[in-house]
């Protein structure tokens, strides 16, 4: 190995030394800067390892408690909220949106399904009318702005990933089914049973152990003057929504922005899949019962993503395997990826739960090569 591979800490089974060896390499050979990895079969345990820097500048290690901003790996946990109330009968997964949210009905919105929000169909990944660069932190003015939102096709029609609104939305169904914001919810309902430790907004006195994120400041030149309004207002409207020049900051953490900035340790996300991996419930501790996992988990959306540009395969909220971007190698994995290649999933076929947190957000999106080797090692030591 070579001298750029810092100290392992943590616990590895003697059977997935492989996966220690790729978590060493992804340092050597990917220009690793700090992460975890962590996997639990049958609900145990197996591989809990860290290693790295949580800054930059690499003055501070990472430590079996450090928190990462976790992006996208957060869309099934609020997800997971939603399809909790619609198993106590609070929610109806073809229930009307604006039977929960009245004004939702507004601009051609009144057929959208409870079903289509959760499936990537909706038509509203992002707001036309330009929002002030501090509009993201604000709950009720992002809600409002959808609720009164043009789809931008006709609901239910075709998918595309709804890279930054699909927490807002979701999280807004939450909050009017049960009264709680989707953070407060996800902490009761969810990150405090299974003894977690994943977050919707992060106080003040957390901050020291949260690593700093390294992203652009500026977003990528696809994204520029350049790229079609959808794809601009997707990522750019507000200003700093994607986390350009914002992802760091005390104003971000703080806030609830559950498509984008969850924070958690790999330990926490392998926790909550390990669940989900064993039919709903883990060490006695239900979250779904194994009907509504399995509806969770079946085919929404697949084919062409109007917004990626490319394919995509949804369950409710759940990213599912597919061929261009597999987790694992077996049919019925789900999960979801997050920036710079974050990753958290369930195999139920084997009973596995995975998780890699990174905070390297530079580098490939869609094929990373930190991921998939991990991912590889991983199903080759089982």
């Amino acid at each position: 190995m070579s001298d750029l591979v810092p100290e392992i800490h943590g616990s590895c089974d003697p059977g997935f030394a492989a996966l220690r060896d790729a978590f060493a390499a992804n340092f050597a050979e990917h220009g690793e800067v700090g992460a975890a990895v962590a996997v639990a079969v049958e609900g145990a345990p197996v591989v809990d390892l860290w290693a790295g820097s949580a800054d930059r500048a690499r003055t501070r290690p990472w430590q079996r408690d450090t928190l990462v901003n976790v992006f996208s790996v957060g869309k099934p946990m609020v997800a997971l909220c939603l399809l909790m109330l619609v198993e106590r009968g609070q929610v109806g997964l073809d229930d009307l949106v604006f039977k929960h949210w009245p004004q939702f009905a507004a601009a051609g919105k009144e057929e959208v399904t409870v079903r289509m929000l959760l499936g990537h169909r909706a038509g509203l990944p992002g707001i036309r009318h330009a929002l002030p660069r501090s509009a993201m932190y604000d709950w009720q003015l992002m809600t409002a702005a959808l609720a009164g939102e043009e789809p931008w096709w006709r609901p239910g029609e075709q998918h595309g990933y709804h890279v930054n609104t699909f927490g807002f939305l979701v999280g807004e169904l939450v909050r009017r089914a049960n009264g709680q914001s989707v953070g407060e919810f996800f902490r009761d309902a969810v990150a405090g049973p299974l003894g977690t430790d994943f977050h919707f907004g992060i106080g003040a006195p957390e901050e020291g152990r949260v690593a700093e994120f390294i992203f652009p400041e500026v977003p990528p030149d696809a994204i520029d003057a350049h790229a079609t309004a959808l794809i601009r207002n997707v990522y750019l409207n507000p200003p700093g929504l994607s986390g350009f020049g914002t992802v760091n900051t005390r104003e971000w953490r703080a806030a609830q922005m559950p498509s984008a900035n969850g924070h958690a340790t790999a330990r926490a996300v392998a926790r909550i899949y390990s669940a989900l991996a064993a039919g709903g419930a883990v060490d006695g501790v239900r979250m779904l019962a194994p009907d509504m996992l399995a509806l969770a988990t079946q085919e929404v959306s697949n084919g062409h993503d109007a917004v990626l540009d490319r394919p995509s395969r949804f369950g409710l909220g759940f990213q599912l395997t597919q061929p261009g971007r597999p987790l694992g190698p077996n049919e019925h994995s789900f999960g979801h990826f997050g920036a710079g290649g974050s990753l958290g999933f369930a195999d139920p076929d084997v009973g596995l739960a995975f998780a890699y947190l990174t905070s390297q957000g530079e580098g490939p999106r869609w094929q990373n090569p930190r991921n998939r080797g991990l991912v590889e090692a991983l199903y080759a030591s089982l």
